[in-house]
C-alpha cells in the first residue's frame, strides 16, 4: 500500500482535523474519573456527535445508516481523533463486534432496527460469549437453548461479559444439540438484556474497576426471530464476530510516543531523568517498533475490508503484540517511579496511568482470545503449520467427559 495521502484523501484529512478541532474539545475528561457516569454519558455524547457528522463507523453502508465512507477514510480519522483526550469509547463491543455480526447475519428488519440506534450511541450492546466450565475453549459452553415452537428457552450462564450491567442487548452463543460434535451444536441470538430471567451480576476487578459481569440466564424466552445464522451454525457465526472482536481490541494501546517521553523526562534518575536512561531509550525504541508494526498490520486487514473481505485471522497479531505490550509498558513505566510506584489515582505520576494498564493488563490478554489460543491460530491459519491435536473434535458433545 502506499501510505502517502493522496489529494482527495488529504482533503478528507483536513475537513477531519477542523471538525475535530472544533467539536472533540467539548467532551475531553479534564480530569473526570474514567469509569464515571459522566465519562460514560461524554463517550455516549461524543458517539452521537460524530455520527450526526458522518465520522462514526465511518465504512458501514449508508443503506444501513453509515456514512459509506472508505477503510482509509476510518483510518485518517482516527488517526485525528488519537490527538484529542477524549473518553473510553464504550460502544466499541457493539459496534465493533455485535452490530458487524447482525449486519452480516439478521435480517432486514433487525438491521434496520439496531444498526441505526448503536451508530449513535442510543443502545449499548455486549457480547455473552464465555463461560466459567468452558474456559478458553469457547465450543465448550453449556448455556442451553431448547426450541418450544416459534420461540426458544434458554438457560445458563456467562461470565467476564464487558458492560452486561449496562448492555440494552446482547449477542448470546448457546448449545442447541448436545449430541453432536461440539462446534456443530451452536446457535446464535440475539437478546434483550432486560428481558426476563437475565441478571447481570458486576465483578470489582484488581483495577477496581467494574467492567466485567457474570450474567445469569433463567429460562429466558426469546424469539426465533432473533436467531442469527442457521440453527446448528453458530460457529460460524461466532467466527465472524471473533475476527471482528480482535480487529477492535488489536488496536494499539498505551500511551502515545510523545507522553511517554513526556513521562520519562518527569521523573529523576541517576542519569539526570528517566528519558536520559540508555535503557529506557532502548526500551522506547522497542515499544514504538511494536507500535508501527500493530499499525501497519491493520492497515493491511482495512485493506482487506476494502476489498469486501472479512478480517482475517491475522487480526490476532496485532492483539496478541498490542496487549502484551501495554502490559511490559506499564510494568517499566511503574519501576521507574521506585517507591512512588505504590501511589495511584491523581496523586501519581501520569494520574495512575501506569498502575491503572499493569492492573488491567492480564484481562486484557484474556479478553478476545488468551495469547495461547491466538498463537495457536496464527500458527495453523496464518504460518500453515499443523494443527494441534484435538481428541474431542468429532466426540459427540454430550459424551465428552466432564471430570466428575
Amino acid at each position: 500500500m502506499d501510505f502517502t495521502d493522496t489529494p482527495e484523501e488529504a482533503e478528507y484529512r483536513n475537513r477531519a482535523r477542523q471538525w475535530l478541532a472544533a467539536n472533540a474539545p467539548q467532551f475531553e475528561l479534564d480530569g473526570i474519573g474514567p469509569d464515571s457516569e459522566e465519562a460514560f454519558e461524554r463517550g455516549a455524547g461524543w458517539q452521537a456527535r460524530k455520527a450526526a457528522a458522518g465520522y462514526a463507523c465511518i465504512t458501514w453502508s449508508k443503506e444501513w445508516g453509515g456514512p459509506g465512507g472508505t477503510p482509509l477514510e476510518h483510518v485518517i480519522f482516527s488517526q485525528e481523533e488519537a490527538a484529542f483526550d477524549l473518553p473510553r469509547n464504550p460502544f466499541i463491543v457493539g459496534l465493533g463486534m455485535c452490530v458487524p455480526t447482525v449486519i452480516a447475519y439478521g435480517d432486514d428488519a433487525a438491521r434496520q432496527r439496531f444498526v441505526g440506534p448503536a451508530l449513535r450511541g442510543e443502545e449499548l450492546w455486549c457480547q455473552l460469549f464465555s463461560e466459567p466450565a468452558a474456559g478458553s475453549d469457547l465450543a465448550g459452553i453449556r448455556t442451553r437453548a431448547v426450541r418450544d415452537g416459534g420461540q426458544w428457552v434458554i438457560t445458563g450462564q456467562k461470565v467476564w461479559t464487558s458492560m452486561a450491567h449496562r448492555a440494552d442487548f446482547g449477542l448470546l452463543l448457546t448449545r442447541t444439540d448436545p449430541d453432536v460434535p461440539k462446534h456443530k451444536g451452536l446457535t446464535m441470538f440475539w437478546i434483550d438484556m432486560r428481558a426476563a430471567g437475565v441478571e447481570a451480576r458486576p465483578i470489582v476487578q484488581l483495577s477496581g474497576r467494574t467492567e466485567f459481569n457474570e450474567v445469569f440466564l433463567t429460562d429466558v424466552v426469546v424469539s426465533d426471530s432473533q436467531r442469527l445464522g442457521e440453527i446448528g451454525g453458530g460457529w460460524k457465526v461466532a467466527l465472524t464476530t471473533l475476527m471482528n472482536e480482535r480487529l477492535a481490541v488489536g488496536m494499539v494501546r498505551g500511551p502515545e510516543l510523545a507522553e511517554l517521553i513526556a513521562f520519562a523526562r518527569s521523573i529523576p534518575s541517576d542519569y539526570g531523568t528517566v528519558l536520559d536512561d540508555p535503557d529506557f531509550r532502548r526500551r522506547l525504541a522497542d515499544w514504538h517498533v511494536e507500535a508501527e508494526g500493530i499499525k501497519f498490520t491493520r492497515f493491511r486487514t482495512m485493506t482487506a475490508l476494502s476489498r469486501g473481505q472479512a478480517p482475517g485471522p491475522e487480526a490476532s497479531i496485532g492483539k496478541i503484540v498490542s496487549t502484551n505490550r501495554v502490559q511490559d509498558l506499564a510494568r517499566y513505566m511503574l519501576e521507574m517511579q521506585n517507591q512512588f510506584g505504590v501511589v495511584s489515582g491523581s496523586d501519581g505520576w501520569g494520574d495512575g496511568i501506569a498502575q491503572h494498564e499493569l492492573l488491567s493488563a492480564p484481562g486484557s490478554r484474556i479478553a478476545g482470545g488468551p495469547d495461547e489460543i491466538l498463537k495457536n491460530i496464527i500458527a495453523e491459519r496464518v504460518l500453515g503449520m499443523p494443527g494441534d491435536i484435538r481428541v474431542d473434535k468429532d466426540v459427540p458433545f454430550s459424551a465428552i467427559p466432564t471430570g466428575r
